[in-house]
């Protein structure tokens, strides 16, 4: 054992947690299983809700979080603003509205034509889809069999792990604007936009 009283870890879930905490990505189970030297991906799972209830039965500044296929070690929300502080990190470049609509469209739509996206939003988006695909939020998810053979696009890995998601199900329902009892048509900007991170 590592320690004693009531928040002990064995040897094994010390092993996990520390690779929890060097790693800079989210860690699939099978991933986890290695680097912590463990049998298999179904005991880093098991590992995992045990440290999280560790966690949170200490009222930890860490939590794990499943994102985008795996798990990872984060610091809880109310610690970033004095984390950030902390180590000096710049304040990442927020998206722009016109980013985060495309990106709204894209994510909810995908896959998706640039022309599907412009005729969303009313007004170009190529700028903006460099913009995202520069960023890694978005990726080109191969081409239509339309006349031209347009692109379509998907969402990232990135993505997931900015706004915190597991996979791509975890977005949150269409919601219509209010008194509008149909469901939306349109991008649900507003949606992605209190998700952004």
């Amino acid at each position: 054992m590592i320690a004693s009283g009531p928040y002990r870890r064995s040897d094994e879930l010390a092993q996990l947690e520390a690779s929890l905490y060097v790693s800079r990505e989210p860690l699939s189970p099978r991933r986890l299983a290695k680097l912590a030297r463990l049998t298999d991906g179904t005991r880093a799972r098991s590992l995992v809700r045990e440290l999280k209830s560790l966690y949170e039965a200490s009222h930890s500044a860490f939590r794990i979080e499943q994102i985008a296929g795996g798990f990872q070690l984060l610091t809880r929300a109310p610690f970033g603003p004095w984390v950030r502080r902390l180590l000096a990190t710049p304040p990442e470049n927020r998206l722009s509205a016109a980013a985060l609509e495309t990106l709204a469209i894209v994510a909810y739509r995908q896959p998706v034509t640039r022309a599907d996206i412009e005729a969303i939003r009313g007004v170009g988006c190529e700028e903006m889809l460099r913009h995202l695909l520069d960023r890694d939020f978005v990726a080109i998810g191969g081409r239509t069999e339309e006349l031209g053979r347009p692109n379509v696009y998907q969402t990232t890995q990135r993505f997931l792990r900015a706004f915190g998601l597991a996979r791509i199900e975890d977005l949150p329902e269409l919601t219509p604007p209010t008194g509008q009892t149909q469901p939306l048509q349109e991008s649900p900007v507003e949606t992605v936009n209190s998700l952004a991170p």
